[in-house]
């Protein structure tokens, strides 16, 4: 079996790093820039029709809007219609069977808008959306971090 040497390659990309401990560290940076406007109605919308309550975490936007950024890094083209089926689950019907449902559109949508004025994403002309240079190059800087935290 083969050590380890000096010449291995360290994480550097958003590929190379655990996708919770990156999508917390870029959540805690998007809030820290400031650049990200809540909506007012954050704190009572509900994330999807088959939700009951709104979600506890008050930060849960902010969450939504890294993990979807790091959806688009991975695979782009991805739309509103896109996220709607990723964050869906399952509508429990009471007596009846449960079936699959989708997520809030607005909520996906409004944090696309976000994104896009901060420079982090944009609009792919063939549909759905792709990451900029620039956003490429801040998501990696945020998991290089935590690349050297591990």
């Amino acid at each position: 079996m083969a050590t380890p040497t000096a010449a291995t390659p360290t994480a550097r990309t958003v590929k190379d790093v655990n996708p919770h401990d990156f999508v917390k560290a870029y959540s805690a940076h998007l809030k820290r820039s400031g650049k990200m406007e809540l909506p007012e109605w954050v704190d009572i919308v509900k994330t999807a029709r088959f939700k009951e309550l709104p979600p506890y975490d008050p930060d849960w936007y902010y969450t939504r809007a890294a993990s979807m950024a790091r959806k688009i890094y991975l695979r782009q083209g991805i739309g509103v219609g896109g996220f709607q089926k990723i964050y869906g689950g399952r509508q429990r019907n009471g007596a009846r069977p449960p079936h699959f449902c989708k997520s809030s559109g607005a909520v996906s949508r409004n944090i696309l808008q976000q994104l896009k004025k901060m420079g982090i994403i944009d609009v792919d002309p063939k549909g759905g959306r792709l990451i900029t240079s620039q956003g490429r190059r801040d998501l990696d800087q945020v998991a290089g971090t935590v690349a050297l935290s591990d």
